[in-house]
């Protein structure tokens, strides 16, 4: 990954220029827009995940930019009970689709790495909590 600015685009009146971290942002958020999707994880480095509500919105996703052209990986974590490859394949078209339509480059890949699979938490009511506290 890059870390300098990619120039993209010169006009008439200066050029344009999109960092890498900016297409790791929209990826992001594209990705934690898809149904299922309980998070991003760090990578395969043992990053510790981070559930949707933080702020670190590039977590767990990496990007190479050319000047026409990006190519994406994405860590996700995904809910239990959803269809792991139905999920993956949302998420391909939907950071495609974020990507290409916010910055006008072509995505010429969404690898996508599922790091974990997690249960919905269920919410005890304050009535449950009290009786089991209170004893």
């Amino acid at each position: 990954m890059s870390t300098l600015p990619t120039e993209f685009e010169r006009t008439d009146i200066g050029e344009i220029q999109i960092a890498p971290e900016v297409i790791e942002v929209i990826a992001g958020l594209a990705t934690v827009e898809v149904k299922g999707v309980a998070g991003m994880s760090g990578g395969f480095a043992g990053g510790i995940a981070e559930l949707l509500g933080r702020k670190n919105l590039s977590k767990g996703v990496k990007v190479e930019v050319g000047q026409r052209e990006a190519a994406v990986d994405v860590s996700v974590i995904v809910e239990y009970g959803n269809r792991l490859p139905e999920v993956a394949t949302e998420i391909q078209r939907n950071v495609k689709r974020s990507i290409e339509t916010m910055t006008g480059l072509t995505v010429v890949e969404v690898n996508v790495h599922i790091h974990d699979v997690i249960f919905k938490t269920v919410e005890r009511s304050e009535e449950t909590e009290l009786s089991h506290r209170v004893k």
